[in-house]
């Protein structure tokens, strides 16, 4: 194992730069074993924005071309725009760089399949940032469903629930746009979820086969942030979406940027031969649970010491939050670059993902189940 600390280069310094900055910032103070990490350098395009996020983020330096970061650093977090993914992360995986990326890997399936195919070539450590796996809650219920305690699983469904777009007058961004972002709802919500499922019921259902899916798009023009123009809004702002996995379980997904009144509404539910569960993220320190002996569905505050990662927070009680998510996922992925071994999510489970993705839009394009 390495003892150097890891020169990270970041792109990308808005929410998601800011979420992983704060990561690296915590990991020493609450994960002594992680690797020693330098914030080296942070890439965007505007310089006094750059600056400024250097600073609050504690970066050395910045930079305005990612070309002149990828093969000058240990690591390379791409957490741009979904456009964004493919070209710099190839670049660096080729230069012999890890990259850990945003998802969707990418906003198509070719794209993402041959991220996946550099990262194999390369030979290190790629991650794909599905951060709900590093929910200690979702990590006890995948350890149910391994353990065979809620039986034959029946049914999976999940729902990824948001609602700032329902205002007409939200202005357009990139997130509008299926040549910057691929799709709308379906990957930046529905991709979190249908990674989830995998997750957690993966090993007891076998992979999802067959899917029937539904995109809608609400509102086909917003107007540009300084109102002097309309942009067509060329992205589905909600889905839905049936699937059959191997074993016959039923799947119902479904995520939308109209959900007025959610916030961040995030559910997986769970039902099998001898029992159940439901999470929520936001009552993201529990999970409820029914048993075969039980009459009804518990809820565990899953907080314990003994409860995954939480040795490293509070006493039991002292719940933890959606960033701390970052910081799980971070140590992680470090600790295999350091170890030089396997991270999962990997680019592999983000080309899972993406066909998935891909299923769902092609069954809306022609109106009829399709294959995964």
């Amino acid at each position: 194992m390495t003892t150097e600390p890891l020169n990270v280069g970041i792109l990308g310094y808005r929410f998601m730069g800011k979420a992983h900055s704060n990561a690296l910032a915590r990991l020493p103070m609450f994960f002594p074993n992680a690797p020693d990490v330098n914030r080296d350098v942070i890439v965007g395009r505007n310089e006094e924005a750059l600056a400024d996020a250097a600073d609050r983020f504690d970066f050395d330096r910045t930079a305005t071309d990612w070309q002149d970061v990828v093969d000058d650093v240990d690591v390379f977090y791409n957490l741009g725009p979904n456009h964004l993914h493919h070209e710099p992360s190839v670049a660096a995986l080729e230069a012999g760089t890890p990259v850990f990326c945003e998802k969707p890997l990418a906003p198509t399936l070719n794209e993402a399949e041959e991220m996946a195919q550099a990262a194999d070539d390369a030979d290190v450590t790629a991650g794909c940032a599905f951060n709900y796996r590093f929910v200690p809650a979702i990590q006890y219920a995948k350890k149910l469903v391994d353990e065979g305690k809620l039986g034959e699983i029946h049914h999976v469904r999940g729902r990824y629930l948001q609602d700032w777009l329902v205002d007409p007058d939200v202005p357009w961004s990139w997130r509008n746009d299926t040549e910057l972002a691929g799709s709308g709802a379906l990957g930046d919500l529905g991709a979190h979820t249908l990674d989830l499922a995998r997750f957690v019921v993966g090993q007891a259902t076998g992979p999802m086969e067959r899917v029937s899916g539904h995109l809608q798009t609400f509102v086909n023009e917003r107007p540009t942030t300084d109102g002097e123009e309309m942009r067509s809004v060329t992205v589905d702002d909600a889905y839905s979406a049936q699937i059959e996995f191997e074993n016959g379980a039923m799947g119902t997904f479904e995520a939308t940027r109209f959900g007025t009144g959610h916030k961040n509404d995030h559910t997986v539910e769970i039902q099998g031969s001898k029992g159940g569960l439901r999470f929520s993220l936001e009552r993201l320190n529990e999970l409820e649970v029914l048993r075969s002996d039980s009459r009804g569905y518990e809820t565990v505050l899953v907080t314990d010491e003994d409860d995954p990662y939480l040795d490293h927070w509070w006493p039991p009680g002292h719940v933890l939050g959606w960033e701390h998510t970052f910081v799980h996922e971070n140590y992680e992925f470090l600790s295999a670059i350091a170890g030089d071994s396997e991270f999962a999510p990997s680019f592999e489970d983000g080309v899972r993902v993406q066909q998935i993705l891909d299923a769902i839009q092609r069954s809306d394009d022609l109106g009829q189940w399709v294959t995964v």
